[in-house]
């Protein structure tokens, strides 16, 4: 018996590690977030490498993933998914292995996702959170690349008010 993967997809500063981090306490699954090894390792600084960090990251949690999925564990990958092609990408990778994905998206107001950005600022800047600090700079990166998914891609959409 296996486990299935479920995929948090969501604008930076959408809610979903709270999100996940709710749904790994009701589900008694295992989260694997890629920010969370990027500040332990780094402290969230991997400057021009962030990118590549990132990925490779990405890619030996994807490999974890299996483990704890084959143990009959269901995993939580909280990291965002924002591109329809990685979407793709990693759902392929996991059909592959016949292991069940579910998508579940954070959808947010463009109003609520800026106060969550200023909150999320606030609280880095004046309580050492440890999170990404969203300039306007990584806001407009993040924008042009979030790729909403469609409805047919999503198993569970979590409206703003919902989380």
């Amino acid at each position: 018996m296996s486990g299935k993967v479920i995929m948090i997809c969501g604008k930076i500063a959408s809610g979903k590690t709270t999100y996940a981090r709710r749904l790994k306490k009701d589900s008694k699954a295992v989260l694997l977030s890629c920010d969370e090894i990027a500040f332990a390792l780094f402290d969230g600084d991997m400057g021009a490498n962030h990118d590549d960090c990132t990925e490779r990251i990405r890619s030996y949690l994807l490999a974890k993933s299996l483990e704890i999925v084959q143990s009959g564990c269901d995993v939580i990958l909280d990291w965002g998914f924002w591109t329809k092609s990685y979407r793709d990408k990693v759902r392929e990778f996991y059909s592959e292995r016949s292991i069940a994905t579910e998508l579940h998206y954070i959808e947010i107001t463009d109003e609520t996702h800026r106060k969550n950005i200023e909150k999320r600022n606030n609280s880095v800047k004046e309580k050492g959170e440890r999170s990404y600090y969203v300039d306007e700079g990584l806001y407009k990166k993040a924008e042009a690349l979030f790729e909403a998914p469609k409805e047919n891609e999503t198993d569970i959409v979590i409206k703003e008010n919902e989380k």
